[in-house]
């Protein structure tokens, strides 16, 4: 049995607000909004990261943060929504338990700033691409 804070949700050990749930996925909001809406959708079953849940799971939680950032929008007024998943702590994953944060934005200026910039120089994209190819 996993212990991390989303498992110990699941099991309702934690208290949350349910947005969404179903035999295979929640939906609650963070605790932390960085945005008003900012949403959690997370499988029932335990798994790592997004690079170790099954397709089938990964679709069904996509399948909800689809639904929840059509909500975000419809309903909170967002102008547009950020699908987010962290992969280990390098990239900024805190909690070992796959979940998708779906973030509403409202604004330019609203609690979420992701910048990517341009670090291309000097990399060698064809080489790049044949180590990355998928088959």
């Amino acid at each position: 049995m996993h212990d991390d804070v989303f498992c110990k949700i699941i099991r309702g050990e934690i208290p949350c607000y349910k947005v969404f749930e179903d035999q295979d996925v929640l939906a609650f909001l963070d605790i932390s909004q960085v945005t008003k809406g900012h949403t959690l959708v997370v499988p029932k079953d335990h798994y790592d990261n997004f690079l170790s849940v099954p397709q089938e799971v990964m679709h069904k939680v996509m399948d909800v943060a689809q639904r929840i950032g059509q909500v975000q929008i419809s309903m909170l007024g967002a102008k547009g929504v950020n699908i987010l998943t962290n992969c280990y702590e390098a990239a900024g994953q805190s909690v070992k338990h796959f979940h998708v944060h779906v973030i509403p934005r409202y604004d330019n200026e609203d609690g979420l700033r992701l910048e990517m910039k341009d670090s291309s120089e000097g990399l060698n994209l064809p080489a790049i691409a044949k180590d990355l190819r998928i088959d």
